[in-house]
């Protein structure tokens, strides 16, 4: 499947729900003491993998008009469980160290880039206090666990990734003498860890961080709180956040609705950023206004917003000047090569990029002139590459196109909602 992306946009949008906040309340739920009523959400393939691992694992979760009721595990699972991640990084690395608490045996699979991503700190890890893990392929998943995890510290470099940490906070409170994390070196992404514990506050979790180490006390239990609700997605409002600052409109502006200035992810640092570009934008406390703006070139260290670097490098593209990205490493082990899948991208609509081992550096052009790419089955370089054919002469024409259904299914009919063109070829 292709379609085609074109037009110019402008309006005001509602965020989606943040899949990152969505997945932790989902987890928190299914090991809480009683229902919790989850307000607010956005169905993924992302959220359903974690659904769907939660309901093997013995939740039980119900979706109704804009709440999920979550009843909570109940710890009598005795046979093997098999359980299938899709392509989510987030279900499965979470997942892991829940099983492995709870001493469930389990098998977990997955597809797409998820079977090759690297796991090995944490089977490290995990296997010292008494996990057996077992590969049942020459590639990453599927693989199986068996054991029941002891309470210990844990070490992790702060480079690898941050999904690593917040598994193991999540599984720390299930064990019964508690834990510690300690992280040896500068951490990275640490908003996603900040958020995590952010939710395990919510539910009566209590982590102590002193320098860098993450301290559970035991005899600590999850408490619902009965109803909660879900944020909106900085990661995603990033993507009309950038399109609103780079609309061939000069007269046009975009307002994303429902994100709140105060949220613990990392992700909302795109406004810092663009201003940092020249962006004229006004940041209020649960929306962001944009206007289209002339845009220079800067440095990014993208070692805290992995997530939000290839939309930023769609705007670098079409900035006056150089931008250079770096502490981008990680983006090679996301659901595609992120580094080569944006350089390749920007490349064949007319850009100037240069991709190194671990950074990018973007020579700005006005205007790029269009063409066919590869999503490389990747949701955030299809919608990166959507936002980047506001600057380009000739439609963009994207190949596997509805990989956009792993994080932000309705990306193309709010594109279409703006006033853009999608057309499936």
């Amino acid at each position: 499947m292709k379609i085609s992306v074109s037009g110019s946009i402008c309006g005001n949008i509602q965020a989606p729900i943040s899949k990152s906040d969505l997945h932790r309340l989902l987890i928190c739920s299914a090991l809480s003491d009683k229902n919790t009523f989850i307000h607010n959400y956005t169905i993924s393939e992302d959220i359903q993998a974690t659904c769907g691992v939660l309901e093997s694992f013995g939740a039980k979760i119900n979706f109704s008009e804009n709440i999920i009721e979550v009843s909570p595990i109940k710890n009598t699972i005795n046979e093997n469980i098999s359980v299938n991640c899709g392509e989510s990084g987030s279900t499965l690395r979470f997942s892991i160290p829940i099983a492995a608490a709870l001493g469930f045996n389990t098998i977990f699979n997955g597809k797409g880039r998820l079977v090759e991503r690297p796991l090995l700190p944490l089977i490290e890890q995990l296997s010292d206090y008494d996990i057996k893990f077992n590969c049942l392929s020459e590639k990453v998943l599927p693989i199986g666990i068996s054991g029941k995890l002891k309470s210990g510290i844990f070490n992790f470099p702060g480079n690898i990734s941050s999904q690593y940490i917040s598994g193991l906070l999540f599984a720390i409170p299930l064990l019964d003498s508690g834990g510690k994390i300690n992280i040896t070196s500068s951490l990275e992404s640490s908003g996603y860890v900040n958020l995590t514990i952010d939710v395990l506050r919510k539910f009566g979790i209590n982590v102590d961080i002193q320098n860098n180490t993450f301290s559970i006390e035991p005899n600590q239990r999850y408490i619902s709180p009965g109803n909660i609700f879900s944020q909106g997605d900085w990661s995603n409002a990033a993507f009309w956040i950038c399109a609103g600052a780079i609309n061939s409109n000069i007269n046009s502006s975009i307002t994303v609705k429902g994100i709140d200035k105060l949220s613990l992810q990392g992700d909302k640092q795109v406004c810092n950023i663009l201003k940092q570009m020249g962006a004229n934008l006004v940041w209020n406390e649960n929306d962001v206004s944009v206007y289209a703006s002339k845009l220079h070139g800067c440095s990014i260290d993208a070692s805290q917003i992995p997530d939000i670097i290839p939309v930023l490098a769609a705007v670098a593209a079409v900035c006056e000047g150089d931008t250079h990205i770096y502490n981008a490493y990680r983006l090679r082990i996301k659901e595609s090569d992120r580094l080569h899948a944006v350089a390749e991208c920007i490349n064949k609509l007319g850009g100037n990029i240069e991709e190194r081992k671990d950074s990018l550096i973007i020579h700005g052009k006005p205007q790029l002139d269009g063409g066919t790419i590869d999503s490389f089955n990747d949701h955030r370089i299809a919608m990166s590459m959507s936002v980047l054919s506001l600057r380009c002469k000739n439609p963009v024409i994207i190949t596997n196109p509805m990989c956009i259904n792993k994080s932000y299914p309705n990306f193309y009919n709010d594109w279409n909602m703006l006033g853009g063109n999608f057309d499936v070829i």
